[in-house]
């Protein structure tokens, strides 16, 4: 119940700081910074309960008595549709990551958006309302509505109050994400049909693990969900949405973007495509790597060719998010608790990334990198800050990314070794272009007459939490991963048992 009223209160946040804005400009502000903060202090309360309770045992799948969290009530009892929400470790680490971000969000736009303050503050909490949803229901029509929920008042965002180009790019960022979507409305719905045979439909999650599918409509099902959910990562070559969305969208939205909505695909393959189709997600794993490796590569070559700040950021995610996808199709636990801490690591880095360009932008009034050049000299804090996160964004060691990346590499190279050095050339190309950014718009000479205000206390202080946030992931990375490995060691039996059990079910019917 607890998860549900979570969902209501950011939703009830967003009118009230829609209303707010009667008060004053600062009214939206300060409503969203307080609502996300007792929503962040509510979750890292259920965190710090989370071991002495259940976090340090194995959490299965198809068991909700193993969550930290469940809670089902009927909605559409008709069609076997409930309320339905539940909470592990590795959603209770995205919890707290949504969360986070959002307040940073909230702080990179508090000078940047003076046109109706409050209707954006509420498209902001309404968007992170959608995520916490799609991060905890398991009802897969409930999870369904919050998957397209959240991309409302994300177009939104970037139409209204993104860049010069911004109908075109929200447009296609709807279309992209919509078009998914309705794959996998429809996979679902099959499913469940299937599922269902000649007993009562259901769309529970618990209920529909374990479905015997023929193998040749599992294989297209699974497509159908892994379709959906690489558009969101987004994965390569259906990644063409990202670059466009992020370099029109305003400060805050790139936050969001890039920190949390890329994670929501990432989730999605990690607790639906991978446990609901065992057998084919492991035919498909060869292809998925490939993309992932692909990704890689692609996204840090394209990264090196831009002369537009946010544009190179917007392609290394999609080189970034392809070790998520290598580490999930792995099928081992480092490549499993990789893909988790590359999901938590990214979304830190490159929200400071996207922060650092839009307050370039806001004061210089360009994202054109040739343009700048000297940056360091005029505004020393906001040099070092932008030399801290590329660091962390090329694997230093000492860093949450290196970590990350670490265990991709090893669980990845444990299936596949060629494939695990193809991806190390990633590493190479991540170096290149995030220092190549840094020598750019922040060394040699400013040009004449050049000014720029540096970062103030309160940009300071959201980028000290940020590093302090990589620093820990770096160096002390064993709670996120205490967190997640619970789930993780309930999902890897499963996902043989299931899968064997589909393949000797193929064979006895073929």
């Amino acid at each position: 119940m607890s998860l549900f009223l979570l969902v209501l209160f950011l939703l009830a946040a967003g009118a009230g700081a829609w209303f707010a804005e009667r008060l004053g400009p600062q009214g939206p502000r300060w409503t969203a910074l307080l609502a996300l903060a007792f929503a962040l202090a509510f979750v890292l309360g259920i965190a710090a309960a989370a071991p002495a309770a259940k976090g340090l045992l194995a959490s299965s799948p198809a068991d909700p008595a193993t969550w930290l969290l469940h809670w089902r009530a009927p909605w559409v009892p008709r069609f076997g549709i409930a309320l339905e929400f539940a909470l592990d470790g590795v959603s209770l680490v995205l919890l707290v990551l949504t969360l986070l971000l959002g307040l940073v969000a909230v702080a990179s736009g508090w000078r940047e958006i003076e046109d109706r303050p409050g209707f954006f503050h509420a498209n902001l909490l309404w968007t992170l309302a959608g995520v916490v949803g799609v991060f905890t229901a398991l009802d897969l029509v409930l999870f369904f509505l919050f998957w397209e929920v959240m991309l409302v008042p994300m177009y939104l965002l970037i139409a209204i109050w993104g860049h010069e180009d911004r109908a075109r790019a929200a447009m296609k960022f709807f279309i992209f994400t919509q078009a998914s979507g309705l794959l996998l409305l429809f996979a679902v719905v099959v499913l469940a049909w299937q599922a269902a045979g000649t007993g009562p439909i259901s769309f529970s999650y618990f209920d529909l693990l374990g479905v015997t599918l023929e193998p040749r409509l599992g294989f297209w099902l699974m497509l159908g969900f892994f379709a959906a959910f690489v558009v969101k990562l987004p994965g390569f070559p259906l990644h063409s949405w990202l670059p466009d969305a992020h370099t029109q969208a305003p400060t805050a939205g790139s936050v969001l973007l890039a920190g949390i909505l890329l994670k929501t695909g990432a989730y999605g393959l990690l607790r639906f495509c991978l446990p609901l189709f065992p057998a084919a997600s492991q035919d498909f794993a060869p292809i998925a790597m490939a993309l992932g490796v692909a990704g890689i590569l692609y996204g840090a070559v394209l990264a090196f060719a831009q002369t537009d700040f946010k544009r190179l950021v917007a392609y290394s995610s999609v080189s970034h998010m392809g070790f998520v996808l290598l580490g999930l199709y792995a099928f081992n636990a480092l490549g499993l608790q990789g893909a988790v801490m590359q999901m938590v690591t990214h979304g830190v880095s490159t929200a400071a990334l996207f922060m650092l360009a839009g307050a370039l932008q806001h004061r210089l009034h360009t994202r054109d990198m040739g343009q700048m050049g000297g940056l360091w000299v005029l505004a020393p804090r906001m040099g070092a800050c932008a030399m801290f996160f590329a660091l962390a964004s090329l694997g230093l060691p000492g860093l949450g990314n290196f970590v990350a990346e670490f265990l991709v590499f090893f669980g990845v190279f444990a299936v596949a070794p060629w494939l695990a050095v193809a991806a190390a050339l990633g590493m190479v190309g991540a170096a290149v272009y995030a220092l190549w950014l840094v020598q750019r718009a922040f060394h040699g000479e400013p040009a004449a007459g050049q000014v720029l205000a540096d970062f103030d206390r309160r940009e300071m202080a959201t980028m000290y939490a940020m590093m302090a946030a990589l620093l820990w992931l770096g160096l002390y990375p064993q709670p996120v991963l205490d967190l997640a490995q619970p789930a993780i060691d309930g999902l890897l039996p499963w996902l043989g048992d299931a899968a064997a059990m589909s393949l000797a079910v193929s064979a006895e019917t073929g």
